[in-house]
């Protein structure tokens, strides 16, 4: 298993996070339901990756206490130690930490604009990603014998269209 650098915009933040290379596949297929928040696409990844949202909302609960605008001097101590694929999730504040949300964690790094509705793929050795296909429903760590289809809408771009 790999890991891929997950950076999700919308309106009101942009969040940056690595989980597994497999969770590609979950966003986008969240991103098929046209989520506006952040939230709202975590929550929909929720059913084929498990454990990401939660994994993403604690992260950022400890970024917040620790970090704001004016003081990220703890999130700059930490992408001075951690290596990528060990960094902690975090919220772009600066413009370090926009560096380091479009920089590469093994697989790759995806960016989810929700607000503009477009998929970039600046690195990605995991997988294409296609604009319609299946997934399969977990329940905790175990994969189920159910499956969803998705479609992104017309309006989303994926960048690059492979």
């Amino acid at each position: 298993m790999g890991l891929m650098r997950f950076t999700i915009v919308d309106a009101d933040s942009t969040v940056s996070f690595v989980a597994p290379d497999r969770t590609l596949h979950a966003l986008v297929g969240g991103c098929a339901t046209e989520p506006a928040t952040i939230s709202e696409l975590l929550d929909e990844t929720s059913l084929f990756a498990p454990g990401v949202r939660d994994r993403v909302a604690s992260g950022l609960a400890v970024f917040d206490e620790h970090n704001s605008r004016g003081n990220v001097r703890w999130i700059h101590a930490a992408f001075d130690y951690c290596k990528p694929e060990d960094m902690p999730v975090f919220r772009v504040l600066d413009d370090r930490t926009r560096q380091v949300s479009l920089s590469l964690a093994w697989s790759g790094v995806v960016v989810f604009n929700l607000t503009a509705k477009r998929i970039v793929q600046i690195h990605n050795t995991y997988a294409d990603v296609r604009r319609k296909g299946r997934l399969r429903i977990m329940e905790g760590a175990t994969p189920t014998n159910r499956v969803r289809r998705y479609e992104l809408p017309p309006e989303w771009t994926v960048v690059p269209e492979r």
